[in-house]
């Protein structure tokens, strides 16, 4: 597919626009603000998104815990395998990147797992965000750190039994700032 046969739209989402963009059938990549470079205004809002928008929406309001939309991910086979084990860690956990590799028998390619995260096209929708480090800490995520806070504290809550925290509609101005 090249890229003047893809479309894109604009989320809304609690963490500031997301441009989803697609090719009509499956979603293949999810950008933070600032991070979709130039895109062709001709091919705003196209078919396809309705399945994911909606997904999105229920993820926000704490109403799912795991994604069914279809998608079309593009790496390498050591990607799709550490792409495939990240959508394998429960909502409302985490695993550090050393977790990871040792759950794809790969503990000598920490690193590269790490680099694999760091790739995923579809983020939130693939859960990078549950990956931290070893030690606990929040490690780096594309659309910034307070954003992968944001939706472990979503999980965490919502997991805990309680709907999202009354702070949740606020964090999109926060976090935009």
């Amino acid at each position: 597919m090249t890229p003047a046969e893809l479309c894109w739209t604009i989320y809304e989402s609690p963490l500031g626009p997301l441009t989803l963009i697609g090719d009509g059938e499956d979603l293949r990549a999810v950008h933070f603000p600032g991070r979709s470079g130039p895109l062709d205004e001709r091919d705003r809002n196209g078919p396809g998104f309705a399945d994911a928008v909606a997904q999105l929406d229920e993820y926000f309001a704490g109403e799912r815990r795991e994604f069914t939309v279809s998608l079309r991910l593009e790496g390498t086979p050591f990607q799709q395998r550490v792409w495939t084990e990240l959508r394998a860690i429960p909502y409302g956990s985490t695993c550090s990147y050393g977790d990871l590799a040792a759950r794809i028998g790969r503990l000598d390619r920490i690193r590269a797992v790490g680099a694999a995260v760091g790739r995923v096209p579809v983020p939130i929708i693939v859960p990078c965000h549950r990956v931290i480090g070893a030690d606990g800490s929040l490690t780096g995520y594309g659309g910034g750190l307070q954003r992968k806070q944001a939706l472990l504290d979503l999980e965490a809550s919502v997991s805990g039994g309680a709907p999202p925290p009354a702070v949740w509609a606020g964090r999109q101005l926060s976090l935009i700032a």
